[in-house]
């Protein structure tokens, strides 16, 4: 069994930064990248960042700039760096193992963005 957890999350106003984490661990299994994506009240879950095995990147536009995905691959560990957070950034955010087989999903971690 496969474990994703995120932690990190929380309230910053406007302008501000907050960096999350995505741990996986469990069974063994074989990933090949880790994702984040984020779902707003009201909207559907929409894709945020991704990297590689080999530290390929992609990003959303809207995100392109001030987020930073980045990954420990010993500790089976993605983060996330925020930066020049917007209200409209405010959402659950998932991380997402891929692996060979199966995907993987975590429960998610609120952040807010609000004055």
């Amino acid at each position: 069994q496969v474990q994703v957890v995120e932690s990190g999350g929380g309230l910053v106003q406007p302008g501000g930064s907050l960096r999350l984490s995505c741990a996986a661990s469990g069974s063994r299994f074989s990933a090949y990248a880790m994702g984040w994506y984020r779902q707003a009240p009201g909207k559907e879950r929409e894709f945020v960042a991704r990297i590689t095995n080999s530290g390929s990147t992609n990003y959303a536009d809207s995100v392109k700039g001030r987020f930073t995905i980045s990954r420990d691959s010993a500790k089976n560990t993605a983060y996330l760096q925020m930066t020049s957070l917007k209200p409209e950034d405010t959402a659950v955010y998932y991380c997402k193992l891929l692996t060979f087989g199966d995907n993987y999903w975590g429960q998610g971690t609120q952040v807010t963005v609000s004055s």
